[in-house]
């Protein structure tokens, strides 16, 4: 005859492993979970245009009630190389993260752009292409509605300790031969697409080595034309953040790869402040 357990006497000990395993579970499942993502808004500027605004200008009244937005809201803008610390180095982030980019190079950058951001102590990414600082901007300097960045303007935009500069490509920032910015044409062989890309970006990185000591490792596409080709060029050059023009907002994590791609926010001055600023925070 077979014997019956006593219950009474499993009871205590069932309630005690049960207890063990329940904790056990927390604890561990907290140790390996994974830091929560930074999210990460990318506004995407050009011209700080002294007259009308347009799609890609906005006045300098625009931007500073842009920056004073983010301010009052309690956002810290943050450079690429506080994002590449987080990832690599582990340091930290903002809860609140803004980062700030201006493409193209356009003087009007520099005289201001710097004081604002200093005023509601921000930094910025600037992204130049080579072929406006070498030629377009020596040719016609200095004009805020139009002109480019000189190499001289692009070493004082460094030195305000403001700013980082990114490479945009030599001479990539057109639509011809059916080539939208740097991606590969329809028509073309991967050798001869890889050829071409390599050389205009590896000249860029050149001159802005030559020309302000620094090695970029900032790329913005242009037009946000992105080639998976591409790619294996931009790591080869030494690249860690890669900038398109995908309107999302970007989650930053401990994974590298949360660096490529980054979308952004085209800043169009036919909207408000409030109006551009609810696009991204509603």
């Amino acid at each position: 005859m077979y014997k019956c357990f006593k219950v009474k006497k499993l009871i205590v000990p069932v309630i005690i492993l049960l207890c063990i395993a329940f904790a056990g579970k927390k604890f561990f499942s907290n140790a390996c979970q994974e830091e929560k993502d930074i999210e990460l808004p990318v506004i995407m500027y050009h011209s700080i245009y002294t007259d009308s605004p347009s799609e890609y200008a906005v006045s300098p009244e625009q931007i500073e009630n842009d920056l004073k937005w983010l301010s009052e809201k309690g956002y810290k803008s943050v450079s690429a190389q506080n994002l590449c610390d987080y990832v690599f180095n582990n340091k930290t982030l903002p809860e609140k993260s803004v980062m700030i980019t201006l493409d193209d190079g356009y003087y009007n950058n520099l005289p201001v752009l710097v004081p604002l951001l200093e005023k509601y102590d921000m930094c910025a990414v600037v992204s130049i292409v080579g072929k406006y600082t070498n030629e377009y901007a020596e040719k016609d300097p200095n004009n805020l509605n139009y002109s480019y960045l000189t190499w001289n303007d692009v070493n004082e935009l460094i030195k305000s300790g403001r700013i980082e500069i990114g490479n945009h490509t030599y001479d990539m920032h057109s639509l011809y031969n059916g080539r939208k910015g740097c991606a590969k044409n329809a028509y073309e062989s991967e050798e001869n697409y890889v050829s071409a890309v390599s050389a205009d970006i590896s000249l860029m990185q050149e001159k802005i080595k030559e020309n302000t000591g620094i090695s970029a490792f900032v790329f913005a596409y242009p037009f946000g034309a992105v080639s998976p080709e591409c790619r294996p060029v931009l790591r080869e050059n030494g690249f860690l953040v890669t900038l398109t023009c995908r309107e999302t907002v970007n989650y930053i994590n401990h994974n590298p790869k949360c660096l490529l791609g980054i979308g952004r926010f085209n800043r169009s001055g036919l909207y408000s402040t409030e109006e551009f600023m609810r696009k991204i925070f509603s």
